[in-house]
Formats: C-alpha cells, sequence, structure tokens
C-alpha cells in the first residue's frame, strides 16, 4: 500500500493563508498589468503547472509581468534539481518576454548539475552557450541580472576545460555576484550550493560546508519556505559529522513541496546519515510515487530510479527482505525508455548488487548480471559497471569459485582505467581501485594467503576511510572496512574486528551487518555487556523484519 501524498486542500489552504494573507495586507503582490522592470522585491509562494507547491522564493525581475510566474516556477525547480521541468518553465518565460534575459540565464543555468555524479555533455554546452549568448544582448535585465549571466558564463567559457576547473569558476563567479548584492537570498544560495560543489574531499574540517550551511540557514530564517535554502542545508551538512545539523531542516523539507519528487528524496540523504530507516523508507516511497510519471519525451525519470535506490537500502537494513525484493521487482517491470543519466545508470546497477552483498547470499552475488538492463549506455559509465563486477568478484571469491573471481577482477581493472578517465569532480576511479583491492583480498583469503590477504583488505579499509560518499549513493554497496571487520573475525582478531565494525557504524550509523559484526566480535571476546548491547539495537532496528536472518535468530537466542 502506497503512503498518503500529505498535499490535502486543507494544508493547501494554511499554507496559503500563512503566507498570502500577509502579502494582500502588506500591498506585496504585484499585479499582471505592472510595468517592466518594476518587480516586487517580496516572497512569492509558487506553484508547479500542475498547481502543487513548490516553496516560496524572492526573485525580482526585468522581465514582463506575464513571465514573473514561469521565471518563480523555474527558479524553485531549479533549486529542487528538477531540471528537466525548471528548463520547460524558463524557455516558456523566453517565449513570453523574448527579450527577457533572466530566461535564457535559467534554461542555461539547469544543464549544469554542481552536486550530480555526472558532467555537462558537449551538445549542452553549445545549447547553453546560444542561451547566454541570447541573455547578453536581450534589453530586459538589471545590473544584477547581469551579474547572474556572468557568473554562469564562468562556466560555460573555455570549452576544453575539466568539469573541476568549470565548478571553481562558477564558485568564483557566484563569489562576485553574492559580494555585490548581499541581501540577494538567491545568489546567496548558489554561492552556497557552489562551496558545496567544490569543497575539497579531504577537508576533514568541512570549512565549504560549513559555511555553505551557514549561509543558507540565514536564507531560510528570513525565507522559512524557500526550497533552495532546505536543499542546500541538506547538501552542505551530508557528512557523518554534520548530518545532525540538518535533521529538522530535512524533515520539514516536505512542507515546502510535498509533491516533488526530489525534494522527498533529499530528506532521506539526513535520515540514511543517522541509520533512521523507517523514516528513510518512508520519504523514499513518497519520492518515488511522485515520479512514476514518465518524462514529456516518454523517459522513465531518474528520480523515481534514485528514491528506489536509497529505498532498497533502508528496507535491507531493517531486514525487511520482502519489501527489498519487491523493488527490484518493481524495476524490472519497466520499459524502455530511461533517462539517460547516472542516477538511472548507478540505480539499475547498485539494487541487484545490494540485495545480494547485504544479505551475505555469496551465490547470488556471484550471479549478478553485469550491464543490466539494455537500454542504458553503459559505455558512458565504466565506474557503474564495476558495481555488478565486484559484486560477482566478491560474491564468487566468498563461494571458491576463484576462477571467476578472477575474472570479474580482469574486468575491474579494465573499468578503473576507464573511470580514472572521466571528466568528473569525483574520484570514481579511487573506488573502483577500492572494490579491487578487497576482492583481491578475499581471493587470497580464500587460498589460504592470509596475511596478504590481511594486508590488502587493510589497505583497502583506509583508502575507503579517506574518500567522501557520493550524493548519487545512500551508500557503498559493501563497506569494505565491514568486510574486513569480517576477515579479522574469521581470523579469531575480535578486538581488531571489533574496531573495524565500530568504525562503519561512526560512518554508517545503524547499519545491519556492522550493528551484528560489532556484537559478534564483542560475544566472541567475552564482553558480554557490548554484545548485548548491539544484539539488542540489531533487534530494535529490525523490529518488523519479515525475514528470519541467521544473524537476528542469534541475536535473539543470545539474549534469551
Amino acid at each position: 500500500m502506497k503512503p498518503e501524498i500529505v498535499t490535502t486542500p486543507a494544508r493547501l489552504a494554511a499554507f496559503f493563508s500563512f503566507l498570502v494573507l500577509p502579502l494582500l495586507l502588506f500591498g506585496c503582490t504585484r499585479s499582471p498589468g505592472d510595468a517592466v522592470g518594476a518587480a516586487t522585491t517580496a516572497e512569492s509562494i509558487v506553484l508547479d503547472d500542475a498547481g502543487r507547491l513548490l516553496g516560496v522564493v524572492r526573485f525580482p525581475t526585468s522581465c514582463t509581468a506575464d513571465a514573473q510566474p514561469p521565471l518563480q516556477r523555474g527558479l524553485a525547480l531549479l533549486h529542487h534539481m528538477t531540471y528537466v521541468a525548471s528548463k520547460r518553465a524558463f524557455l516558456e518565460a523566453a517565449t513570453i518576454d523574448p527579450e527577457c534575459s533572466i530566461a535564457y540565464w535559467g534554461a542555461a543555468m539547469t544543464n549544469v548539475h554542481p552536486l550530480w555524479p555526472d558532467t555537462i555533455q558537449a551538445d549542452s554546452l553549445v545549447g547553453g552557450q546560444i542561451l547566454l549568448d541570447k541573455a547578453s544582448i536581450a534589453k530586459h535585465a538589471s545590473a544584477r541580472e547581469r551579474g547572474y549571466v556572468d557568473a554562469l558564463q564562468a562556466y560555460y567559457r573555455e570549452g576544453n576545460r575539466g568539469e573541476a576547473d568549470r565548478l571553481q569558476a562558477f564558485l568564483n563567479g557566484w563569489a562576485s555576484v553574492h559580494e555585490d548584492n548581499p541581501d540577494d537570498p538567491e545568489a546567496s544560495l548558489f554561492y552556497a550550493l557552489a562551496l558545496v560543489a567544490t569543497a575539497p574531499a579531504g577537508d576533514k574540517t568541512y570549512a565549504n560546508q560549513k559555511r555553505a550551511g551557514a549561509i543558507a540557514e540565514r536564507v531560510k530564517a528570513e525565507i522559512p519556505e524557500h526550497p533552495g535554502a532546505h536543499h542546500y542545508i541538506i547538501h552542505a551538512y551530508d557528512s557523518p559529522p554534520l548530518a545532525e545539523k540538518a535533521l529538522e531542516t530535512a524533515r520539514h523539507y516536505d512542507d515546502v513541496a510535498p509533491e516533488n519528487s526530489h525534494a522527498l528524496h533529499m530528506t532521506t540523504h539526513i535520515t540514511t546519515r543517522r541509520g533512521l530507516w523507517e523514516e528513510s523508507a518512508r520519504f523514499n516511497r513518497r519520492a518515488a510515487d511522485a515520479a512514476t510519471d514518465r518524462l514529456p519525451n516518454g523517459d522513465v525519470s531518474m528520480h523515481y530510479l534514485h528514491a528506489l535506490d536509497y529505498l532498497a537500502y533502508a528496507y535491507l537494513q531493517q531486514a525487511k527482505d520482502e519489501e527489498a525484493d519487491g523493488v527490484l521487482t518493481e524495476m524490472k517491470s519497466l520499459d524502455t525508455p530511461f533517462q539517460n543519466h547516472a542516477a538511472t545508470a548507478y540505480a539499475f546497477a547498485a539494487v541487484p548488487a545490494r540485495l545480494a552483498l547485504d544479505r551475505h547470499d555469496w551465490g547470488a552475488a556471484a550471479g549478478v548480471k553485469s550491464r543490466w538492463p539494455e537500454g542504458i549506455r553503459w559505455e558512458q559509465y565504466p565506474h557503474l559497471v564495476a558495481i555488478a563486477e565486484f559484486a560477482r568478484a566478491l560474491g564468487a571469491a566468498r563461494e571458491g569459485d576463484y576462477a571467476t573471481a578472477e575474472g570479474a577482477i580482469g574486468e575491474l581493472v579494465l573499468l578503473q582505467a576507464q573511470a580514472a578517465k572521466l571528466d568528473i569532480a569525483y574520484d570514481w576511479g579511487g573506488q573502483v581501485a577500492i572494490q579491487i583491492m578487497a576482492a583481491e583480498a578475499w581471493v587470497a583469503f580464500g587460498k589460504s594467503d592470509i596475511e596478504s590477504a590481511l594486508r590488502k583488505m587493510r589497505d583497502a579499509a583506509e583508502m575507503e576511510a579517506s574518500t567522501v560518499k557520493n550524493p548519487v549513493t545512500p551508500g557503498v554497496v559493501l563497506p569494505v572496512r565491514e568486510l574486513y571487520g569480517d576477515m579479522l573475525l574469521a581470523t579469531g582478531s575480535y578486538a581488531l574486528a571489533s574496531a573495524e565494525y565500530t568504525a562503519v557504524l561512526e560512518r554508517s550509523p545503524n547499519r545491519f551487518y556492522s550493528v551484528f559484526g560489532a556484537g559478534r566480535a564483542a560475544e566472541l571476546g567475552g564482553d558480554i555487556a557490548i554484545a548485548t548491547k548491539y544484539y539488542q539495537l540489531l533487534l530494535d532496528n529490525c523490529a518488523d523484519a519479515n525475514d528470519d536472518r541467521p544473524e537476528l535468530m542469534h541475536a535473539r537466542e543470545y539474549l534469551g
């Protein structure tokens, strides 16, 4: 049974009475007859083209009054990262007012996805530059709006640069606009977005993220229903040490846009970080349901598939295996075409691998199909093809089928070389290298080369600890630090194994197998109190489990 979407007439009325009435009382609305350039500086409630809430923005422009509603809609959707619909809205505004500079800017802005695991394609670079050329000569533009165009132009300029350089130019451009317009909430938020996008992966002080979060929090205090403020607070604090700072914001993002798929999903970036599995499942089910309609070109939306990946992960951590299997069944029922996006490919690669690996079903892992389904441009995503090959390599190694495991490792080596060449501001090649080391370690372990196996696993775990999670994933399909704990446990190093499981739980709280592993290591090491603590936590997390996994049965037996 699908959860109820919470937009009701009463809720809609309450939202409007809370925000619209004060604007009317103080004369802060604008009539369609207002002159060009006379845009209000008041906040505006924004609805999508189906009349559903998207939040509140403050976006005065120099364009005609008739162009203002689609401009505001395009901006709100841009902040929600609902890029396809956002572009349609901005182009609608440009049709209404062909001299509207900011409309062309907005359409070009939708080609840029600073936090997504993709990079701008050549045709989008060309198309975006054409739009910016129109923006540069359009007559309806203020100095502030020209600044917006210049900031984006910095990203598009010099087409032979890599994505990392483009994003740095994007940051510099928005820093300048923010400095010139410190009271403009939209400029502030795009600057915050750029700070998160360019945060150094190895900076464990999270300086960029903290600065971005503080900026977005100020906007949220000023405009409590702003979509960008909610969205970028979540992204800024999407790391283990900071996630708690975004929990309240995450839990209220659906108040801003209760039927926008990506808004609903973003809540779970934080609930997943905190191991709040029931909440994560509930919001991702809503997010998936909100994106089941195909895109105007007939594609299955990447937002739908992205939510399903997070949903499967949440179910697995609660041992709700029937529901997790149901997610894969749902995905198998889909027909092409699929939206060509990394999140689409990631979901199709990750979900089958998760179902096998997260249940330690090594036989199923060895049989995971690579490059499934057809209709995905897998040649663009070697780092995602690697997920299936990793599952096959690890599963076969744990089953003692070393020929199959070594064949899959050979495929991983080829994919790692391809992934290392990707023009993406994230080290996917490094992620594949970690998978190779972990798979090789378990082959060595199976062949009784214990010293080499432990050394490789330790190196892989240390390498993984130095990386950050990419936003496309709720977590790696199987943490190698957890695998290292398993190996230490198998060799009788209970204290060392406990330390590895605990380290995983610091990064991924309430992960099923690390909770169980910590309990098992304590039990075998003779620490009754710690074993009891973790086994009870496991049962609490899986109170509604519908599968008697051996680990749950063991925990119940231990606790009596």
